[in-house]
């Protein structure tokens, strides 16, 4: 079978997308760094937006774009809250974890 001929059907990018949410949740619960947590948060917003161009174009409706853009309009506004919490909080321990939050109490 030659590569070139493999149509990429809407299933193929559902399977792409269930397994990019998985890995994200899966950083998510495991990982305990607060900048892989964000990094894990993100890698699932882009499973979804590839689930929502995949039914779109499956279902010819420029619907499943639209939401992709407001889902990357809201991911990049959590990045950059996210981040200044980040840095916020490795400027008074480097070693943070998640569970340090209660730092940024004052």
């Amino acid at each position: 079978m030659i590569l070139a001929e493999l149509a990429l059907t809407p299933p193929y990018y559902l399977v792409l997308s269930a397994l990019m949410f998985a890995i994200g949740a899966a950083g998510l619960l495991i990982r305990r760094n607060p900048l892989v947590m964000f990094m894990c948060v993100e890698l699932m917003l882009n499973g979804v937006n590839i689930s929502f161009v995949a039914f779109g174009a499956d279902l010819n409706d420029v619907g499943g774009q639209i939401s992709v853009f407001f889902v990357l309009v809201v991911a990049a506004v959590e990045v950059v809250v996210g981040l200044a919490l980040v840095v916020a909080i490795n400027r008074r321990r480097a070693d943070a974890t998640a569970d340090d939050v209660s730092l940024l109490r004052g």
